[in-house]
């Protein structure tokens, strides 16, 4: 299967995992669906790594905790702003990654006495928090805004997540060895913070289980599949492709959930579309992604 359609599946699949973890939101914390996403994640990768012949055992446990501490926050906000949010606006709120990127390299410019910043790498950043008013501010009651900057913050530490997995890639670590710690600090914070918040777990049923199963197992599939297209594919052509995502969100909330379409937050979630692919571009030309980066705005 060429690259540009495993990335296609994969950006479906994340979209259908985010179905699964809105609904199952009416029976669980979002910290418990965190928790058994890791532990299906971690059972999954251990097969698969069996299976390759992947060492578990690493050299920078150090890196693999930094990378968990900020994919695990960023997936535990992002998960805590579906719940309340339309699923498009949640998936293009975590989606602002690549827009934190930039900005985080305009910083790194700044601070190190750059000569000269990139005008249209700037206009790349305020293009995308255009959007992110026009979604936040129109389309939101009172309620929904501290929903609302969660979705903001999990696409900020995503960012600061995938600054992790490329420090990894080239420290040399497999990507299903990231992968499975990854998912084992889900599957240790979420219980943790269900413990604290929560005071245990939930009961289970029929349909939660399935829920919860499904999330993993769909998660995890979606990340060893855009891995596969990152490794066979330009970086630049999937990273656009993932954008694809938001699409099929946007088509999810309208058909299963109702989600109400106003033009402010369509244009937001255009503008970020926009700048997101924009900053991808510009960044590629100063610093190019490694090609074994598996990094996902939906995965943290």
């Amino acid at each position: 299967m060429p690259a540009s359609a495993l990335m296609v599946l994969a950006t479906l699949l994340f979209a259908t995992m985010g179905v699964c973890v809105k609904l199952a939101s009416d029976l669980y914390a979002a910290s418990e669906i965190v928790m058994y996403r890791g532990l299906v994640g971690m059972l999954l990768m251990a097969v698969l790594t069996r299976r390759q012949g992947v060492a578990l055992k690493t050299a920078v446990p150090g890196m693999h905790l930094w990378r968990s501490i900020s994919g695990v926050a960023a997936l535990s906000l992002w998960f805590y702003a579906i719940s309340q949010l339309p699923l498009a606006t949640a998936m293009t709120l975590n989606y602002m990654s690549s827009v934190w990127m930039a900005l985080f390299l305009l910083g790194g410019a700044v601070l190190f006495g750059a000569q000269r910043l990139d005008w249209r790498l700037i206009a790349a950043v305020l293009l995308g928090f255009v959007g992110v008013a026009l979604i936040l501010r129109p389309s939101m009651d009172a309620s929904q805004v501290w929903y609302g900057l969660a979705g903001l913050a999990s696409g900020m530490l995503s960012a600061m997540a995938y600054l992790q997995v490329s420090a990894l890639g080239r420290a040399g670590e497999p990507e299903l060895r990231v992968v499975f710690y990854f998912s084992m600090g889900g599957a240790v914070a979420g219980a943790a913070i269900t413990a604290v918040t929560q005071g245990g777990l939930h009961g289970h049923s029929l349909k939660g289980a399935l829920l919860l199963l499904a999330v993993g197992v769909l998660a995890t599939a979606a990340q060893v599949l855009m891995t596969r297209a990152y490794t066979l594919g330009r970086a630049l052509v999937n990273a656009c492709l993932q954008y694809l995502g938001i699409v099929f969100s946007f088509v999810y909330g309208l058909l299963l959930f109702r989600d109400p379409l106003t033009w402010s937050a369509t244009a937001g979630m255009l503008l970020i579309i926009v700048a997101g692919l924009a900053a991808t571009l510009l960044r590629s030309r100063v610093a190019p992604p490694p090609k074994d980066s598996q990094l996902s705005p939906s995965e943290s």
